[in-house]
């Protein structure tokens, strides 16, 4: 009798726990979820891509040969952009990562450098916060990369925004993101079709920036939902 009593207890906990949020993510799900838009190559979209970059000084960024930042208070970078290293830190870890060639990295734990498997984990984990925590802040800026695809799609209100697709390169190729402009071509959000994200055209904020002392327009916030990134502490220096 005791068995199936605490059975019993366990299975109600499970479903009291758990179909709540089955039926909060359900919600999100069919609120939320969109089908990558369709639009269209060419020279129109060159020109927005090249005007969002316009409006963000891409050529004071371009000049920023020193970025520092911290990405929700847990992962702390020292990015030499002229070099392409990063010194990563988060919890007692420490990564000098070489961005042209991450297996020369090195990797230390407590001021103390490790090698081997340890050595190598580490440094995939720094690469990984790296890719992604860096995007958060410096996205705009990057439309142009490699094995990008630019479309410019006509919104409902019959206001232009900019899909980028990254065939190629960072953790996860294949992601998309849709930016929306204000009048001034400045970013205010974009839509992410991303392949962590079980909903297509999830939203995220990109109107709270700051210049830095190079000139480069840098976000400071991005509101998703419920959730908030939180980058502090930037620094960008030519």
């Amino acid at each position: 009798m005791k068995i199936k009593k605490t059975l019993k207890i366990t299975v109600g906990f499970i479903i009291f726990f758990t179909l709540p949020s089955m039926i909060f993510l359900g919600f999100i799900y069919f609120r939320y979820n969109e089908d990558l838009p369709l639009g269209d190559e060419g020279a129109p979209a060159e020109a927005l891509a090249q005007s969002m970059l316009e409006a963000l000084d891409y050529q004071a960024y371009e000049e920023t040969n020193y970025i520092e930042w911290t990405f929700k208070n847990q992962h702390h970078f020292k990015w030499q952009k002229s070099e392409n290293t990063c010194e990563v830190h988060w919890k007692k870890n420490k990564v000098n990562l070489n961005l042209n060639n991450p297996s020369l990295s090195k990797a230390y734990v407590n001021n103390l450098e490790v090698l081997n498997e340890k050595a190598e984990d580490l440094i995939e984990n720094a690469l990984s916060y790296f890719n992604n925590d860096s995007f958060w802040l410096v996205a705009p800026y990057k439309v142009f990369d490699p094995g990008t695809e630019r479309r410019m799609v006509i919104l409902e209100n019959q206001e232009k925004a900019l899909l980028v697709t990254y065939k190629t390169g960072g953790s996860t190729p294949g992601d998309s993101y849709l930016w929306i402009l204000n009048p001034d071509n400045k970013p205010v959000k974009f839509k992410m079709w991303v392949d962590i994200l079980p909903i297509g055209g999830f939203e995220a904020s990109w109107n709270d920036w700051t210049t830095t002392e190079s000139g480069a327009i840098l976000p400071t916030f991005h509101e998703m939902l419920f959730m908030g990134i939180k980058i502090n502490a930037i620094i960008g220096r030519k």
